[in-house]
């Protein structure tokens, strides 16, 4: 057996400690490095790590770094299966070998240190001026060697084999691109006699007393001593433990940290101190005595670019996002993150679930047989990573609870990791998504429920419970957040969840955002990869406007003329903030004004007056919103955390002349029962066992293809049928207009689930300005509308698209009172809703049929005209890729419907 088959997790490595802040020497020894790439192990280079081997002609590589996204090899996806046959623990022959060299001069020899590598995937084999110092595997893991033997004043040649394939892919089946490289940073840390080797904080926290406890361990038995100046602690020796009767608390909601030194003779090591307790009591999870409330996501590490290698700043952008769309908890799925983003996890504040870098999800395939997680042979491979994953990041407050790993099954090899993590860390919980009777687990976790029975779990009593992932929000979705949130509030046990996932995973290739199989791979999940809250480049999806709305910390509502304010954080009081209202008058705002609001105590529920409104002329809204008063580490002054709306006048009709004919429209209207279908519309929902995807349902009936027949024609009347072989036909739809207003009359024949519900219609491509009063700024589905307000909004026609990586039904505005296309000079077409259902717009540069047949968006090629929708229903989005469909109330059938709109011409600028 080859040492990268080894059920083992490699050799020669040092202890695994904590990652420190040091003044020892340490040097950096990221930036380009010579490269070979052998296709197999038998055809890589033989003595390449000799200080004499010639690597004049080898490529040069960029470290940290995946080789596939520097044009070595391909990327692969893949979700559940391994990319190579289930035969553990061996690999195919064809596997991909990256060798690496790098000269690199040291003044003077360094007697004591250490080289680290902070990631490499997936197996590395390290030599330094040609003597071997060991082998790791465990990609997304730390892992040092002892260096100072070998060190040498002047140039030093260290060289590094990675294979991309070994035991230890087993172990890292993780729903992600399958990326080889020296991917995280390399460094020389010197060790001084007399340094620290390791630290363990331990900082509990009590009704306002703190209990502070640091460990050491130092070489040649110096002793080390800790200093926080803030506290007035000066020179303490560690281990003793310290009762301190002033300190603030360190939460997601104000965490309060307290910079500290541990230091020998020869060695400073800075701390960032924060004092919490975590703990389940009365079957709840709390942290210093108070029930957390969960709104997570499940961050993967990626860039579109450079995969798991995060450029400078990637982690700071991720967190000030997911805290300005009130995103409170990250778990790490499904490994540590660079220790960067863990840094920042304590400095801004985040609840964080740290997961062991360990899935072996693909032995289902094999029915679990052989899986590691049970299997002895690989008990010492289980152990190793949870040893790693703990004790790299022992010293984070920000981490609550410690996860085993993901979809990994059951047994034996998980139960030695729990029990191994609670002697070595009883101060926090363990978290095992896959241990549903409480076996080790201190949380009940499950994945993807259906609302029922989520509300079943929370009726009941039991361990704390977590949604580790839910709502998968892949494409146009997820629908239904707003449900599960209603849940969460009203049941004390459910204590919240973590949304799948924070981002969509595609790779940039040329100008398109590649996903499985635009690689080229034989074996491959396809577009199950792009199913995050933000695109690629890290912008916004409405998925995450739409949770930013859902998951508001503080709750607004009016009753005629109070406000009622609620308090939802659990650890911060309502000072931070200030309230305003607007007044708008068909979507234009009249009056602005500041609120007063007394400060409102965690939990806490206040009702004040309003000021008396002006009466206005045309619809009238009431806006309320609370803004940060000053500014945040994470957001300025003006950033708005929460908000509500209530209508406090009813619209008036007007009439307005200039009414539009049709034959000056590129097409007459005819109805539309199909849209393209989202990601969630392609996937059977998971929590219906024998369910068919609803676009398969829908194509079967033929809502893709109608055909339609006119059966009578008089003076401002159509009456057709309508219909799709080889069925009988579907419907009647009957159009009448008179003067401007046109009306549409649906009689069915039998019922059916349908997609849409309205109208379709082609207008001249030019008529690109939209401005619309009714429900914005961003798109809106019945189940997917809470960060909808009612206002009067301008966009382009472009504009109006959301660019979903995989191209599917977006970009529809809902609520509409009234619509204008308009060209550059101003003139153009207004549409005003008359009477029937609610009025919800769709305008785009392609059709339907268009937008169904992309892959990808560079293949949506505007056309020379308009293709306008008007609907009076749409299906609900759900999150059926994983997880339930639409639930029944946003289900759409097909069933007796008339609306009637008005169609004007715009002679010039808009009138409103």
């Amino acid at each position: 057996m080859s040492y990268y088959e080894d059920h083992s997790p490699g050799y020669g490595a040092r202890p695994a400690r904590a990652r420190l802040s040091t003044d020892a020497p340490t040097l950096d020894l990221s930036g380009d490095w010579r490269f070979h790439l052998a296709p197999t192990v038998a055809l890589a280079p033989d003595g390449f790590w000799s200080l004499d081997f010639d690597d004049s002609s080898w490529d040069v590589l960029p470290v940290p770094s995946h080789w596939p996204l520097h044009r070595y090899g391909i990327p692969t996806y893949t979700n559940i299966g391994f990319p190579f046959p289930l035969d553990p623990p061996y690999v195919p022959d064809e596997n991909p070998t990256g060798d690496h060299r790098l000269r690199f001069h040291l003044d003077e020899s360094w007697p004591g240190a250490v080289l680290r590598f902070e990631g490499v995937d997936s197996c590395a084999r390290v030599w330094l001026n040609g003597h071997e110092l060991g082998v790791s595997r465990g990609s997304r893991l730390p892992v040092e060697f002892d260096a100072g033997p070998w060190l040498r004043a002047g140039t030093n040649m260290l060289a590094v084999r990675v294979h991309q394939w070994s035991s230890g892919s087993y172990l890292e089946d993780q729903d992600m691109w399958w990326l080889p490289g020296i991917f995280r940073e390399v460094s020389l840390i010197a060790r001084p006699a007399g340094g620290i080797e390791d630290v363990f904080v331990h900082a509990d926290f009590d009704a306002g007393r703190g209990k502070l406890r640091v460990e050491a361990l130092t070489r040649d038995d110096a002793v080390a001593r800790l200093s926080v100046p803030s506290l007035g602690i000066e020179g303490v020796p560690a281990g003793i433990e310290l009762v301190l009767d002033q300190v603030d608390p360190w939460t997601a909601e104000t965490p309060r940290l307290y910079d500290a030194v541990l230091a020998t003779e020869t060695e400073r090591v800075a701390l960032r101190i924060g004092f919490r307790t975590v703990e389940v009591s009365d079957d709840l999870l709390r942290v210093n005595g108070t029930p957390l409330r969960l709104s997570g996501v499940n961050r993967h590490e990626h860039h579109p670019d450079h995969g798991r290698a995060l450029p400078p700043g990637t982690a700071r952008e991720d967190l000030l996002l997911m805290k300005r769309h009130n995103i409170n908890a990250v778990r790490t799925s499904h490994y540590p993150p660079h220790p960067e983003f863990l840094d920042l996890c304590d400095e801004l504040g985040m609840w964080v679930i740290l997961e062991c870098d360990l899935e072996t999800h693909g032995f289902g395939f094999s029915d679990w047989q052989g899986n590691p997680a049970d299997d002895p042979a690989w008990t010492d491979a289980c152990l190793d990573r949870i040893r790693r994953t703990v004790e790299r990041d022992k010293n984070h407050p920000s981490i609550i609870v410690w996860s085993l790993g993901n979809e990994s099954g059951s047994g034996r090899n998980l139960d030695a990791m729990a029990e191994w993590t609670r002697q070595r860390d009883p101060g926090r919980l363990i978290h095992d998504e896959g241990d549903h009777e409480g076996r080790h687990s201190d949380v009940y976790s499950r994945m993807y429920l259906p609302h029922a029975e989520v509300e079943a779990i929370g009726r009941s009593a039991g361990r704390p419970f977590i949604l580790c992932e839910y709502a998968h929000a892949m494409g146009n979705g997820p629908g239904g957040l707003a449900e599960y949130q209603e849940l969460f509030d009203r049941y004390p046990r459910l204590q919240g969840g973590f949304l799948w996932e924070w981002i969509d995973q595609g790779l940039r290739q040329g100008e398109r955002i590649a996903y499985g199989g635009d690689f080229g791979e034989p074996y491959h999940d396809g577009t199950f990869v792009i199913d995050g809250l933000v695109f690629p480049d890290r912008r916004p999806s409405p998925g995450l406007i739409e949770l930013k709305k859902v998951i508001e910390p503080v709750r607004l509502s009016v009753d005629g003329d109070r406000l009622t304010v609620t308090n939802l954080y659990g650890f911060r009081d309502l000072s931070s903030l200030r309230f305003e209202l607007e007044l708008s008058s068909d979507g234009v705002p009249v009056l602005s004004k500041a609120i007063d609001v007394p400060i409102v105590e965690p939990g806490e529920t206040v009702e004040v007056g309003l000021p008396s409104l002006p009466e206005v002329d045309g619809e009238g809204w009431l806006t309320v919103r609370a803004l940060l008063a000053t500014d945040e580490p994470w957001a300025t002054a003006g950033h708005e955390i929460a908000w509500t709306q209530r209508q406090v006048r009813k619209p008036l009709q007007t009439r307005v002349p200039e009414p539009v004919t049709f034959d000056e429209f590129v097409s007459i209207p005819r109805v539309e029962l199909w849209r393209a279908p989202t990601s969630n519309d392609l996937q059977a929902a998971m929590t219906e066992p024998g369910a068919v995807p609803v676009a398969e349902q829908w194509r079967e009936a033929g809502l893709h293809r109608l055909q339609h027949r006119v059966i009578e024609t008089r003076n401002g009347h159509l009456r057709t049928r309508v219909g799709s072989a080889p069925h009988p036909p579907l419907l009647t739809a009957d159009y009448s207009w008179a003067s401007e207003e046109f009306t549409v009359r649906i009689e069915p024949d039998r019922p059916l689930e349908i997609a849409r519900l309205g109208i379709v219609l082609e207008l001249p491509s030019d008529l690109d300005q939209v401005e619309w009063f009714g429900l914005g700024p961003g798109e809106a589905y019945p189940d997917s509308r809470t960060a909808s307000r009612i206002g009067r909004y301008r966009a382009t026609v472009d504009e109006l698209q959301t660019p979903y990586v995989v191209p599917q039904e977006n970009g529809a505005r809902a609520g509409i009172r009234w619509a204008e296309l308009t060209r550059a000079d101003g003139t153009g077409l207004r549409i005003e809703a008359v009477d029937g259902p609610e009025l919800s717009m769709t305008v785009r540069r392609w059709s339907t049929e268009a937008l169904a047949a992309a892959k990808h968006t560079d293949e949506l090629v505007p056309s020379d005209r308009l293709y306008l929708h008007l609907d009076v229903g749409h299906y609900g989005l759900g999150s059926a890729s994983c997880g339930p469909g639409a639930l029944p109330a946003y289900r759409l059938e097909l069933a007796p419907t008339v609306w009637t709109m008005r169609f004007r011409r715009v002679a010039g600028p808009s009138r409103g």
